[in-house]
């Protein structure tokens, strides 16, 4: 039996500005991620990749990957991205909603006296 790929078509997603850097942070956090997981299994640097000798050449911090591997980071960061929008998913930079957990309420309550130990 051959295994024939069938990913849900994300063509009509398109990403804002921010959420293209954020694609390429993401990419950067899985090459991290990758090389972690690589290392923790014994693997080390290698001009060539040996299987047999757990060598790898992207064993590299990220700014010194080729562009090829560069890109294969980033269109799976995209991808998952997009995914995540097809999916009825929101995408946004504020993270909690809870003004307790702001830095500025926080120094607010210092400044008047009302820090309650934190």
């Amino acid at each position: 039996m051959t295994y024939i790929p069938k990913p849900i078509d994300t063509s009509e997603i398109s990403l804002t500005p921010e959420l293209q850097e954020l694609t390429e942070e993401m990419a950067r956090n899985v090459h991290e991620v990758w090389s972690q997981t690589r290392i923790n299994d014994g693997w080390t640097y290698g001009p060539e990749r040996n299987d047999a000798q757990k060598k790898h050449p992207c064993l590299v911090p990220y700014d010194e990957l080729p562009e090829s591997e560069k890109e294969y980071d980033r269109n799976t960061s995209q991808e998952t991205l997009k995914l995540i929008l097809k999916l009825g998913f929101e995408i946004n930079r504020k993270g909690f909603n809870f003004p307790e957990l702001h830095a500025t309420y926080f120094l607010r309550k210092i400044l008047h006296g009302e820090s309650d130990n934190y």
